[in-house]
């Protein structure tokens, strides 16, 4: 009896188990149970924790801090323990790992899906694991499963060997035209295409030294909000996939890490059923939709910001030539409504972004105030990309 409990325990562990996920608005949502509490997190391999939850949740009490780090700044967060882990029927070694307690965000409004936080790449980071959005789950396989001795076609099927860089991300080439390397980290949260920065992309030669962008916008990350703009790019490869054009979202700060250039997204990643071994340090990409560029989004030319000093939604940069310069919308004017959401209460910036973007040619209404004229608009999205 002994030796066949012996042999069905080894058959399980060399077993692969699947786990199901939710295509959401650009993220991958999961169910989850964390210190016994059931939760639902967005998947997201550009975060090198564990997990990330709501500050209301409670899944214990807080037992250390955590700093945590982007290129607008840093911030501090309480931190708890996680004694217990489970995603669907996979228990995961939650050995060290943590739960950082963040700033309630409204994350089911952005994803379209109820969800909670977001779990991190550390969850997987010891198993050779199976991002499958074909069939919407995760595989996590046995660790003697080795994709490295797989031979791929260079069209469809593609393995990438990761950078020598880093202890918590999947950093991977992503070459130019003129055969330099931009070193790009795997981003399941990143919900662009791909996320780079003016110095990484001056230093190859994608962008003129000191050249302005007409058109820009506002990013927003973990601890604020720094300008951003479109840029329309040509034959690049990224992760051994040639990509003949494509539209990336330019950061005007400097990565948080110097050996760093920014990160490829939900909307490129979308298209490959992709498999992650660190320990081996090996990807496998493959190509399941047939399609590997993207459609720039339709944008008004508005960046708005909530005021806590007036307590309402402020205008803070039109670009020119954009939707709205064109009707007149200026620098300074409150932004009373979008559609039919009222803007009178405090909102995020991820939140106010997902209501100003929309499809190229879409149209949107928009209530303003000048020094107390109220004004109306219907505007009509538009691709605002910089060559």
């Amino acid at each position: 009896m002994p030796l066949l409990i012996n042999l069905l325990a080894l058959v399980a562990f060399q077993t692969p188990v699947e786990v199901p996920f939710r295509v959401g608005d650009q993220a991958l949502i999961l169910d989850a149970v964390v210190n016994g509490r059931k939760v639902s997190v967005m998947f997201d391999t550009g975060f090198g924790g564990a997990v990330d939850l709501s500050n209301t949740i409670n899944v214990g009490e807080p037992d250390g801090t955590a700093r945590l780090r982007d290129f607008v700044g840093e911030l501090d967060a309480q931190t708890v323990k996680i004694k217990s882990l489970t995603i669907g029927s996979k228990s995961v070694d939650a050995a060290g790992m943590d739960v950082v307690l963040s700033r309630p965000e409204d994350y089911s409004f952005i994803y379209g899906q109820h969800c909670d936080g977001i779990m991190g790449f550390g969850v997987i980071k010891n198993n050779v694991t199976e991002i499958n959005f074909q069939k919407q789950k995760f595989v996590f396989y046995p660790n003697s499963f080795d994709i490295s001795t797989r031979t791929p076609d260079n069209k469809k099927t593609f393995l990438v060997k990761m950078l020598p860089l880093g202890t918590n991300a999947v950093e991977l080439p992503v070459l130019t035209p003129n055969g330099q390397t931009l070193t790009m980290a795997l981003d399941t949260g990143n919900s662009f295409y791909a996320t780079s920065h003016r110095d990484s992309l001056e230093r190859v030669g994608l962008w003129d030294s000191g050249k302005d962008p007409k058109f820009t916008t506002m990013a927003g990350v973990a601890s604020g909000a720094v300008v951003s703009w479109n840029k329309k790019m040509a034959n690049m490869t990224i992760f051994g996939v040639p990509v003949p054009a494509s539209t990336w979202d330019v950061i005007d700060l400097p990565s948080s890490s110097a050996e760093a250039d920014g990160t490829v997204g939900f909307e490129f990643l979308r298209n490959f059923n992709i498999i992650i071994d660190y320990n081996r340090r090996r990807v496998w990409l493959e190509n399941w939709t047939s399609k590997v560029e993207n459609d720039p989004p339709g944008d008004l030319g508005i960046s708005a910001l909530y005021s806590s000093n007036s307590r309402s939604v402020v205008i803070v940069s039109v670009s020119p030539d954009s939707p709205a310069d064109v009707a007149g919308i200026k620098k300074g004017d409150e932004l009373l409504s979008i559609g039919t959401t009222d803007l009178s209460g405090l909102i995020s910036y991820k939140k106010l972004r997902k209501m100003l973007l929309g499809p190229s040619g879409s149209k949107v209404k928009l209530a303003t105030s000048r020094q107390g004229s109220l004004k109306r608009y219907e505007l009509e999205r538009k691709a605002l990309v910089n060559d």
